[in-house]
């Protein structure tokens, strides 16, 4: 995988920040469905921003929500451990800090 993922398997780190992953607990075909529809959702937001249609825009952002929070990546969290979410929080400021900065350290 490009982004490494925390050892629990929430999220992965872009640029130093956490993002949630997808609900692993879906079923393929689920999940092939919800990304389908993030993609299609995805483009519906380029072709809105080229054609200036700013109602068409704010629909496609809200389809493109709504896929992401289908796959468990926005809104309710996908465990059941009652542990807080830190999506979208710089890895520095949460309890996966040192297990960010081992993963730089060399190998012996």
């Amino acid at each position: 995988m490009k982004y490494p993922v925390t050892p629990d398997g929430r999220y992965m780190v872009v640029r130093g920040r956490l993002w949630r992953v997808a609900n692993p607990n879906l079923s393929e075909s689920e999940r092939t469905s919800y990304v389908k529809s993030l993609m299609s959702a995805r483009r519906e937001v380029k072709a809105a921003k080229d054609a200036k249609d700013d109602l068409r825009l704010a629909a496609a952002r809200r389809a493109v929500n709504d896929a992401k929070v289908a796959l468990g990546e926005r809104g309710p969290v996908w465990w059941q451990d009652g542990a807080q979410d830190f999506n979208r929080y710089l890895v520095k400021n949460t309890p996966y800090q040192d297990w960010y900065q081992r993963l730089d350290e060399p190998k012996a």
